[in-house]
């Protein structure tokens, strides 16, 4: 099977890339470079011996997507092309709507075009809003989102299911991510945010290693066990797994739209990721209680159960797993 991986140099793009050419799928990669680099193409051949096609250009240039399957047959596609930064997004919704919906809805019209009608759209559990209750079940009332980038992520989610009430021949899985941290054991691919890293681990891991001076924990009088933010993490290498699981499911059902958290269930707290990072990979990190930032919430974690029974997917890395995996990426990169 053929499959579009747009964003395919990010951070879970190019870690799904991996697993699913393991996993015997042909790949098709788009990717700008806006938030990734160029050297992880040769990283992904390094780990996995495969060869795959690439392609540099933009989702919003709608004709490199025509280009893209006019020249190949392209069975589904997997879209991990957005711009992620919650902070960013409060700074810049006009760049986030654009980047994050418009360049969705072209990549549907080609898709429609050339009749291909398989796709897993990359969500967020930032689309559940400031949740009602935890954990946070597919069923739980999603909207009152506190970002832009959730906001984003909510919109194509209504314009997917738009799309498949008009059209029920369309195969659409959407999965709501928790929050992924961690690298490939090999210490070749990992989160590598361009600037100043906007979240928590790849922070952690930049003061550990002496490149920032301090970890800036956002607030410490959050309704939490140590008044810091709860969150669901689950290591970037499930993560991928949960996207071949995802395509597998697709391949069986035809059609259809389904809903999925990809969350290990747990919460832990950014005190919690301090704490086991020190300990496993045993080294110090510095941080400072600073105000609240905007757009943040208490607590949020998932259920899986949903996933579990239906995809059949599990997650199976411990948090010390993903803490010393993120340390050893950060070792290994320059």
């Amino acid at each position: 099977m053929k499959i579009l991986v747009t964003g395919m140099c990010g951070y879970i793009g190019s870690h799904t890339v991996v697993e699913l050419l393991q996993n015997n799928y042909e790949v098709v990669g788009l990717d700008n470079f806006s938030n990734s680099k160029r050297e992880v193409l040769d990283k992904i051949k390094q780990i996995t011996n495969k060869e795959f096609k690439f392609y540099e250009g933009d989702m919003l240039d709608k004709n490199i997507l025509q280009t893209i399957f006019s020249e190949n047959k392209i069975e589904a596609v997997i879209d991990f092309a957005a711009y992620k930064a919650v902070g960013e997004s409060v700074q810049k919704p006009v760049e986030y709507y654009i980047n994050n919906v418009s360049s969705v809805l072209n990549l549907l019209n080609v898709m429609k075009e050339n009749d291909v009608k398989t796709l897993v759209f990359s969500s967020s559990a930032t689309v559940y809003g400031n949740p009602e209750k935890v954990p946070i079940k597919e069923t739980s009332k999603t909207g009152g989102t506190t970002n832009p980038y959730g906001t984003s992520k909510l919109f194509v989610e209504k314009i997917l299911e738009d799309l498949y009430k008009s059209d029920n021949t369309w195969n659409i899985c959407i999965l709501r991510y928790f929050n992924p941290i961690g690298a490939h054991k090999s210490g070749l691919i990992g989160e590598e945010p361009n600037g100043i890293p906007a979240n928590l681990v790849p922070y952690v891991t930049k003061v550990a290693k002496g490149k920032l001076e301090y970890l800036n924990v956002f607030g410490n009088d959050y309704n939490t066990k140590d008044g810091t933010g709860v969150r669901d993490y689950i290591h970037v290498v499930d993560l991928a797994l949960g996207h071949v699981k995802a395509i597998e499911k697709l391949k069986k059902e035809k059609q259809g739209l389904y809903i999925y958290n990809l969350g290990t269930g747990t919460g832990y707290s950014v005190l919690d990721i301090i704490n086991t990072f020190e300990k496993v990979n045993n080294i110090k990190v510095p941080y400072k209680i600073v105000e609240r930032r905007e757009g943040d919430i208490d607590s949020c974690y998932s259920n899986p159960e949903k996933a579990k029974k239906e995809l059949n997917f599990t997650a199976k890395y411990t948090l010390e797993d993903m803490l010393k995996d993120a340390w050893n990426y950060e070792k290994n990169s320059h």
